[in-house]
C-alpha cells in the first residue's frame, strides 16, 4: 500500500513538474527566434524586447493573483485552466500576422503558464506527504534551470519550421500533464466560502509600477526621461504605502520588514537572475547575428549553459548540506564575476568553443547560486510562511527577468555588435560586484545547516 501511494505521488509530481516548466521554457525558447521575428515584423531591438518584457510583466502580476484564485476555486481546476490557456495560445501564436497579435497570444500564454506554478505548489502541498518540502524546493529549482534548455530546444527545431514551431513544442508537454492531472490528481475538496477581499487597488498599483519602470528603462536609449522616472518613483511609493496598510494585500510588503536577511536574499535573487537571463537572452541573437551561426548550432552551443546549470544543482545541494551556505555562495559569486568578465572577451572572431566555455562558467555559477539562495531563504523563515516566501521568490525571478530584458533592449538598441555586447558585459560586471558585500552579510549567520 505504501509503495502504491508513493507511485501515485510520483505521477502527481510529474504532472505538476511538466506544467511548471512551461513558463520558463516559453520565456527562453523565443530567444533563438528573436532575429527571425524581428526581421519578419520589421522591428528594432527596443520593440522586440517588449515581446520578452511583456511576458514577464504579465507573469509577475498574475502569478500571485492566480495563487489566490486557486485557494478559492481549487488548485486542480486552476491548473487545468492554465493548461487550456497555453493550448489556445500555442495554436494561435504561430498564426499571428503581426506583432500586436503575437503580443496578445503571448499574453494569453503568460497568464496560462502563470497559473501552473502556484496551483501546482498547492497541489503538492495537498497531496504529497513524503519529503514535501524537498519536492517543492526541487520544483522551484527545476522551474528555473529548465529555462536554460529553451534556446537549445528552439534552436534545434526552428530549422525545420521557422519561429512558429517553438509554440507547438508545448502541445505534447501539455497533453501528458493534462492526462496525469485528470487521472491522478484528486478533485479539489469543497471548502466553506472564503472571505478574501480582492485588493484591486493593490493589483492596479503593482501593475502600473512594474510597467512604468519598464517604460523608463527602455526609454534610456533616447535619453534620461526625468518625468517618467518621477512618475515611476511616485507610483512605487504609493504602492508600498497602500499595501503596507492592507490586512490582505496583493503583495505582502510587511513580510520584508521581518528580517533584513530575507529582503536582501530576494534582492540577491533578482540580481542573480538579471545576469543569468541577460546572457541567456543576448547570446543566441549574438551567435546568429554576429558569428553567423545557424539556429541549430546556436542551440547546441547554448546547451553548455543548461547542462552545467542542471548538473551543478545537485552537487551544490550536497556541498551546502556539508559545508553550510557561506563558502558555496561566495564561491558562486566569484564564478558569476568570472563569467561576465569572460563575456566581455567575446567578439566576432571568437571560436564557438570559447563561447561554450563562457556559458559553462555562467551555468556552474547559476546552478550553485540558484539552489543556494532558495535554501538560504527557507532557512530564515518558518514552515508556515513557505507559501508566501515561494510566491515572492517567483515574483523576484520575474522582476530580474524584466530588468534583464530592459538591459538587453537598451544595450542593443543600435544593433547587435561587439561594442554593444561589451557594454552589456560591463553592466553585468557592475551587478556582479554588488553581489559580493551583500552575500557576505546574509551568510554571516546561518540559522540551520540542514536543507530538508
Amino acid at each position: 500500500m505504501l509503495a502504491k501511494n508513493k507511485q501515485h505521488e510520483k505521477l502527481i509530481i510529474i504532472a505538476v513538474a511538466l506544467g511548471v516548466i512551461l513558463n520558463p521554457l516559453n520565456t527562453t525558447m523565443i530567444t533563438v527566434a528573436l532575429p527571425a521575428i524581428q526581421e519578419d515584423f520589421h522591428l528594432n531591438s527596443t520593440e522586440i524586447s517588449w515581446l520578452i518584457a511583456s511576458y514577464f510583466i504579465i507573469s509577475a502580476i498574475f502569478t500571485p493573483l492566480i495563487g489566490k484564485l486557486s485557494d478559492t476555486y481549487g488548485r486542480k481546476n486552476i491548473f487545468i485552466m492554465g493548461l487550456g490557456l497555453v493550448i489556445v495560445s500555442s495554436i494561435l501564436a504561430p498564426l499571428s500576422p503581426n506583432m500586436p497579435l503575437l503580443l496578445i497570444t503571448r499574453g494569453i500564454q503568460a497568464i496560462g503558464t502563470s497559473a501552473l506554478y502556484p496551483a501546482g505548489i498547492g497541489i503538492i502541498r495537498n497531496n504529497i506527504h513524503h519529503n514535501q518540502n524537498r519536492v517543492i524546493g526541487t520544483l522551484s529549482v527545476f522551474a528555473t534551470t529548465s529555462a536554460a534548455f529553451g534556446p537549445t530546444i528552439s534552436g534545434l527545431l526552428i530549422q525545420f519550421g521557422g519561429w512558429p514551431i517553438i509554440f507547438y513544442v508545448n502541445l505534447p508537454v501539455i497533453l501528458i500533464s493534462a492526462i496525469f492531472t485528470m487521472f491522478f490528481i484528486p478533485k479539489d475538496k469543497k471548502t466553506a466560502a472564503t472571505t478574501y477581499k480582492w485588493d484591486g487597488v493593490g493589483i492596479l498599483l503593482f501593475s502600473l509600477t512594474i510597467t512604468i519602470w519598464m517604460v523608463f528603462l527602455l526609454s534610456l536609449e533616447a535619453g534620461f526621461q526625468i518625468g517618467t522616472l518621477f512618475v515611476a518613483a511616485v507610483i512605487t511609493i504609493l504602492f508600498y504605502v497602500y499595501e503596507k496598510r492592507r490586512e490582505e494585500p496583493f503583495i505582502n510588503v510587511n513580510f520584508f520588514k521581518k528580517n533584513m536577511n530575507i529582503t536582501l536574499i530576494y534582492g540577491q535573487y533578482i540580481l542573480s537572475t538579471v545576469i543569468f537571463f541577460a546572457i541567456l537572452l543576448s547570446l543566441p541573437t549574438y551567435l546568429q547575428g554576429v558569428l553567423e551561426t545557424s539556429s541549430r548550432v546556436t542551440g547546441i552551443t547554448m546547451l553548455s549553459l543548461s547542462i552545467f546549470a542542471m548538473v551543478t544543482t545537485p552537487i551544490a545541494t550536497r556541498w551546502m548540506e556539508r559545508a553550510g551556505f557561506r563558502i558555496p555562495l561566495l564561491s558562486s559569486v566569484s564564478m558569476v564575476l568570472i563569467g561576465v568578465i569572460l563575456l566581455a572577451t567575446i567578439n566576432h572572431t571568437s571560436p564557438l568553443y570559447w563561447v561554450a566555455i563562457v556559458l559553462a562558467v555562467s551555468g556552474i555559477a547559476n546552478g550553485v547560486q540558484n539552489i543556494g539562495l532558495q535554501n538560504l531563504l527557507y532557512s530564515f523563515i518558518d514552515k508556515s510562511e513557505s507559501g508566501i516566501a515561494s510566491g515572492l521568490l517567483m515574483t523576484s525571478r520575474f522582476l530580474g527577468n524584466i530588468l534583464a530584458s530592459s538591459i538587453y533592449g537598451v544595450a542593443f538598441a543600435t544593433g547587435m555588435n561587439d561594442g554593444n555586447m561589451k557594454n552589456m558585459a560591463f553592466v553585468l560586471i557592475f551587478v556582479a560586484i554588488i553581489l559580493f558585500p551583500v552575500m557576505l552579510y546574509v551568510t554571516r549567520h546561518e540559522r540551520k545547516k540542514s536543507l530538508d
